[in-house]
């Protein structure tokens, strides 16, 4: 085994340790430098890993489930996993493997953990690290996270598994770009940096830019016009956009050769698909299109804060991955050109432009933003925002959260709206996503049923759309949550659903926004949280996410996060659909926090809502029990019954995932109104 772990933690520590781990590739582990024999059982492996990177304690119960299909022995089989363990690692003046009650844990406090020693690194910041320790880390990664240790009939490991692998090849992608950034451009060093950048993510605009910049740098042109050939072959191979990555070819090549090469700027969005034809900066008529226009200051003028707003919006929106945005090079060309941004959009053929003015006037900074729909020249959205520019940055964030989904949320509204007036059978897939949703925000049986059938319709259509899979994720979801379906197979058809969307687009938020409620639905919370929070890594402003996140944390994690997220939900999103679970979220949180009162005035929020359904009527009726407002929680109680008559307790505790000292609390204002 290489000991790259142990030189890392040598450099940190001045000692060199006595237990090395290889988490990063094959799982390899080696006591002063020799190898420690492990059994060949995967189900060990498997273990180890796991337990290697657990921040505490694991249940027995939760080690079974995890890693055994309903064995003849599970706690058997965990116990020889275990005592092969000890066997293994275990010394005579220490002991690695630790179990206290009915709990397991691995002491690996002064042992070299390479997956480990990157996870510290991931959270002190990345961007933050000298460039020897950025060299050290690079060279931790000798492959996949516990490479090649996927499990047969164990869904719940392999879930997580993959999981960390993505977190894993995320901190990878960092430290490489780092060290491309840090080290000279034009150095073997950085060119070799670069290789293994796009080799673990071929996609990646900015590898690809960097690595053109840098070859002719070295006045190799020819060998960077081979790689611009093989990368056009690559992404058009996909249906991915090519030409915001030949633009940035052409300024490079415009650039002297000899000279010194100004930094390109980043590519201002993340690859999109579209339809390849003779044209390949047409938009794939099927899903709808936006350029936002540069941003004007004072008197009509261009640049400075005007400029980097706009380039964040394009960015933020084009992370969200709802539509397709176009790149700040061509958006910000036909400006300069002096083309109106009405006649932009019809030339860039897409379906909505977005302009906006930035002033300041009687310390507070202004900005006016329109959305026009191009084909109707109709403003079908226009918003004033006015703060005092205290601390500019942390303004002009906030600014542009606000105008990204609010974007976002009036495009989706006039997608859905058109799409009703259409006949079903005429429907592309884009149509049939919004039609889905339209449906599915009725949040009634019936309409579940036929938001199902359009998404379903979708995918048939386009089996490459991540979105509508995860729309149909979501009905499963509510069919399983309401109760409508069989439980089981729903919250296994949502799982289903959900790893499709991930299939085919792992970049996008809402793919791991569907898994993670997917995940929260077969009781893997930790699971689940670990996705939620790449829905909101991979998009800051996917509102959904931020209330997925409140959801999990309200009723068994920590109600103080909870409470965050629903508010930075409903700030992002303040007239979205799930408004009313934003709400009751905060309501179940503060019932753990004790804070009744304050649970009853967010339950009775949620439950005036127009589509709240008979769940949300429930948390209004318990928290309204517990804050001593008894007439009106029986109100509620009996507005449940009038549907549901034979409406209990254990039919509210059931749906959720509550601590014990949760359920408690609920089913004491439960007795209070006769659910009982």
């Amino acid at each position: 085994m290489e000991t790259d772990v142990e030189s890392v933690r040598a450099r940190l520590d001045g000692e060199m340790p006595k237990l090395s781990v290889r988490l990063l590739g094959t799982l390899a582990v080696t006591r002063n430098r020799q190898p420690v024999a492990l059994p060949a059982s995967r189900k060990l492996r498997a273990l180890f890993g796991y337990l290697a990177l657990a921040p505490q304690p694991v249940g027995r119960s939760r080690l079974c489930e995890l890693l055994w299909d309903v064995p003849n022995d599970p706690r058997g089989e965990l116990r020889w996993c275990l005592s092969k363990l000890r066997a293994a690692l275990d010394a005579p003046d220490r002991r690695r493997v630790v179990t206290q009650g009915d709990t397991v844990a691995l002491d690996l406090g002064d042992c070299a953990v390479d997956a480990l020693e990157v996870s510290s690194a991931g959270v002190e910041g990345i961007a933050t690290l000298g460039v020897e320790r950025l060299r050290a880390l690079a060279k931790l990664f000798a492959g996949d996270f516990l490479d090649r240790l996927e499990l047969e009939r164990s869904p719940l490991f392999n879930s997580w598994l993959t999981a960390q692998r993505r977190r894993f090849g995320t901190w990878h992608a960092a430290v490489l770009e780092r060290l491309v950034e840090t080290l000279p451009a034009d150095g073997d060093e950085a060119i070799g940096h670069l290789d293994s950048w796009l080799e673990l993510a071929p996609f990646e605009a900015r590898a690809h830019q960097a690595l053109l910049a840098s070859l002719v740098r070295r006045g190799e042109i020819g060998a960077a016009e081979q790689h611009l050939a093989a990368a056009q072959q690559l992404f058009q191979s996909e249906g991915l956009d090519f030409a915001p990555l030949r633009a940035a070819w052409q300024a490079i090549r415009e650039q002297r050769p000899n000279g010194p090469l100004r930094r390109q700027p980043a590519l201002s969005t993340v690859s999109q698909p579209v339809a390849m034809s003779g044209n390949a900066d047409t938009v794939e008529p099927s899903h709808a299109s936006l350029a936002v226009m540069p941003f004007v200051g004072e008197s009509g003028a261009r640049g400075g804060l005007a400029d980097g707003l706009t380039h964040d919006i394009i960015t933020r929106l084009a992370k969200l991955r709802d539509f397709f945005v176009i790149a700040r090079g061509s958006v910000f060309a036909l400006a300069e050109e002096g083309v109106a941004p009405e006649e932009a959009g019809r030339r860039l053929k897409v379906d909505y432009v977005a302009t906006g003015a930035v002033r300041s006037q009687a310390e507070q900074l202004i900005v006016n933003v329109e959305l026009v729909e191009v084909r109707t020249a109709r403003i079908v959205w226009a918003e004033t925002f006015e703060h005092r520019p205290d601390d500019l940055f942390a303004v002009l964030d906030d600014i542009g959260n606000s105008i990204v989904s609010s974007i976002s949320a009036e495009i989706e509204t006039v997608e859905r709206n058109r799409a009703m007036l259409k006949a079903p059978n005429s429907l592309n897939a884009w149509e049939a996503y919004h039609r889905g949703l339209w449906h599915m925000y009725r949040f009634t049986q019936a309409e579940n049923e036929q938001a199902r059938t359009f998404f379903a319709r979708a995918v048939q259509i386009d089996p490459t759309f991540a979105r509508a899979y995860a729309g149909l994720s979501f009905t499963h979801w509510q069919s399983a949550f309401q109760r409508w379906g069989d439980r089981d197979r729903e919250s296994a058809l949502a799982y289903e659903s959900a790893g499709h969307s991930l299939l085919v687009d792992d970049h996008n938020p809402a793919a791991h926004w569907a898994m993670g409620r997917a995940l929260w639905l077969r009781g893997e919370q930790d699971g689940s949280l670990l996705e939620l929070e790449r829905a909101v890594d991979l998009s800051p402003n996917f509102a959904l996410g931020h209330y997925a996140l409140s959801f999990v944390h309200s009723q068994s994690g920590d109600p103080q996060a909870a409470i965050s997220s629903s508010d930075h939900s409903r700030h992002l999103s303040p007239f979205d659909p799930l408004l009313f679970g934003m709400l009751g979220a905060r309501a179940m949180s503060h019932v753990r926090l004790g804070q009744f009162e304050e649970a009853a005035q967010w339950a009775l929020k949620a439950a005036a809502r127009p589509n709240a359904h008979a769940i949300i009527l429930a948390i209004a009726a318990h928290c309204l029990a517990l804050a001593g407002r008894l007439d009106e929680a029986r109100g509620f109680a009996a507005a449940i019954r009038r549907t549901l008559p034979d409406y209990r307790a254990d039919d509210f505790i059931g749906t959720f995932r509550f601590d014990p000292d949760a359920e408690a609390l609920f089913r004491q204002g439960a007795r209070r109104i006769g659910l009982n």
